[in-house]
């Protein structure tokens, strides 16, 4: 039936160069690996339909032969064509295999709005300092009289970045985050408008970190939740800072920038920045079921280098930190301990400095030991209290300081949090905090703050 055949070869060669144009018209819209992929799999699907029509066809008479040698020369044809498409997506098949080395990107952050009535019974605090947006232990006043204020901010408004790069065996990371706290460059008369700070920014490649990021003598998992941006800030060891860090399992260690806050004879604070060594820290950390245990220590150089004044000095600090959080149930108790001489700036949000300025010139450190300890319960899934006391006291060298420097501090606070969704939460706490100088004069704060949090 040489008709039939005949006509059946014409529907295959239709169907044959439908393929083909099909293909031919997409290629030029090819921009990345996806499409590349689906150009060979239509050659392989072209291919095949050649070899189904050369098997389909009938094994004798001229006309079969004919629409056999046809068919023949449409797939070389064909093949002609695609090896020609294939050169030109060559280019494009490197970059889709080089895709599968580009880093994965993800952000986050949250949204938080403060609103707090602060009462200080013992003088008053501007409207720009710092303590009127968090607890700070070293600005509650003291001996003035008592005074009442109203606060509201959206400060704590937090926004991060962040990639994950893997490249072969090796891994590649970044992270970079951002809130408006103690920026300078608002004010609340018309717009409140705040200018951003960064947080952290750094970089890692397998076990190493290089940038700013959470100092590694603190234990941020320990911290408890907080209406408040911190809670017990007099108890914990807090900071952020420029570091080259290794970490190996449950070992960190890392040098990380240094800076001396120095108290000069009778009182006061220098900010020298005057060290000639970076500082040394170091942790280990035992996680389980159970929750995780943490021992920190710290080595780092206090110096003051001043040619006008004459004075050239350094002296050395150390701290150790043990830290905690111990599972009881769906509640968890939380802890902190921590002493040493020169801590200064690391504890307690510098409530001391870490040395004293001699009266022959030379730098003696400040001792400090403090801590905190928070329980928190789930009273149902969504809602849970925490309750936590913070204390911090410094040995100060009075023959040098004076009697004017801060001597001791304490702080509790009970909060209430509500999460009607996981990423919402509305909270009210009531924080109570008393500051005391080494002349025995003392503030005490009383603060009712309410907030609302949406993480995403």
């Amino acid at each position: 039936m040489p008709g039939s055949t005949q006509k059946q070869t014409s529907v295959w060669r239709k169907l044959l160069l439908l393929l083909f144009v099909s293909l031919w018209c997409m290629t030029p819209a090819l921009a990345d690996g996806d499409r590349v992929m689906e150009l060979e799999r239509r050659v392989a699907e072209l291919e095949s339909m050649v070899r189904t029509l050369l098997e389909q066809q009938p094994g004798s008479g001229a006309a079969a032969d004919a629409a056999a040698r046809q068919a023949a020369s449409d797939a070389a044809l064909a093949r002609e064509q695609v090896q020609s498409l294939a050169e030109r997506a060559e280019p494009i098949l490197s970059a889709a295999e080089n895709r599968a080395d580009k880093p994965e990107f993800f952000y986050g952050g949250f949204i938080k709005a403060d609103f707090m009535v602060s009462t200080f019974d013992d003088g008053e605090l501007s409207g720009n300092s710092i303590g009127r947006d968090f607890f700070v232990p070293s600005t509650i006043p003291v001996g003035g009289d008592s005074s009442t204020v109203f606060d509201a901010h959206a400060r704590q408004t937090r926004f991060h970045f962040g990639t994950r790069h893997n490249i072969g065996e090796h891994k590649l990371g970044s992270y970079i985050e951002f809130d408006f706290l103690t920026t300078p460059g608002g004010d609340e008369r018309v717009s409140n408008s705040y200018s951003p700070r960064m947080r952290h920014a750094y970089v890692t490649w397998n076990n190493w970190l290089v940038g700013q990021t959470w100092n590694t003598f603190m234990d941020v998992a320990t911290l408890p939740e907080s209406v408040d941006f911190i809670g017990p800030a007099g108890g914990t060891s807090f900071g952020r800072g420029p570091m080259v860090r290794y970490t190996n399992g449950g070992f960190a260690i890392a040098l990380e920038n240094a800076e001396s806050t120095i108290t000069p004879l009778g009182g006061g604070r220098i900010e020298t920045d005057d060290n000639t060594l970076p500082e040394l820290a170091a942790r280990y950390t035992w996680n389980g079921d159970w929750g995780h245990l943490q021992l920190g220590g710290m080595l780092r150089q206090l110096g003051i280098d001043d040619a006008a004044s004459g004075l050239d000095a350094t002296t050395t600090g150390w701290g150790l930190s043990l830290s905690g959080k111990a599972m009881l149930g769906r509640d968890d108790i939380r802890f902190m301990v921590h002493a040493g001489e020169g801590l200064g700036r690391h504890v307690g949000l510098n409530f001391a400095n870490g040395a004293a300025l001699t009266d022959s010139g030379e730098l003696d450190a400040i001792r400090t030991l403090g801590g905190f300890v928070a329980y928190r319960h789930l009273w149902t899934p969504q809602w849970r209290t925490n309750l936590a006391l913070g204390y911090i006291e410094v040995d100060n060298p009075v023959q040098f300081t004076g009697t004017g420097v801060n001597e001791s501090s304490w702080s509790g606070q009970i909060n209430l949090f509500y999460s009607p969704t996981t990423p919402l939460s509305f909270g009210f706490e009531y924080l109570v905090a008393e500051r005391e100088l080494e002349s025995g004069l003392s503030g005490q704060l009383n603060r009712f703050q309410f907030t609302t949090k949406y993480a995403f």
